[in-house]
């Protein structure tokens, strides 16, 4: 599948690209934070770099720029959101067994609830 393919049935392609509707909450030329449809806490965003990546398995996210960024937004997102100093939780799932069911790399960034350990 080509690259323009691949973007256009993506979810988090056309997202990114403004195609999809989405609440977005965090916006920069790299990356796009957004509320999980079905959110597992009161905070559930997702942040997805704006380029196809398929998952954190993929040659290309060991690109640890992209990842800095990542992780920068989503913590630039727990402190607007006001669970910073409580607390949150960032999560990658890595393949179906893990839950990952968009294959586009993405980071969830989970709070304003306790969590419990272990996860799952």
């Amino acid at each position: 599948m080509s690259e323009a393919e691949t973007a256009q049935r993506c979810p988090f392609c056309r997202i990114a690209a403004g195609t999809l509707p989405s609440e977005q909450i965090y916006h920069d030329e790299t990356v796009v934070g957004f509320r999980d449809l079905n959110p597992q806490a009161p905070l559930h965003v997702l942040v997805i770099p704006r380029r196809h990546v398929r998952g954190i398995n993929a040659p290309e996210a060991e690109d640890g720029a992209l990842l800095a960024a990542m992780v920068r937004a989503a913590n630039q997102i727990a402190r607007e959101q006001g669970v910073a100093e409580s607390g949150y939780r960032l999560v990658w799932n890595v393949g179906p067994d893990a839950g990952q069911s968009v294959f586009h790399l993405h980071l969830h960034v989970l709070g304003g609830r306790q969590f419990g350990w272990p996860p799952g």
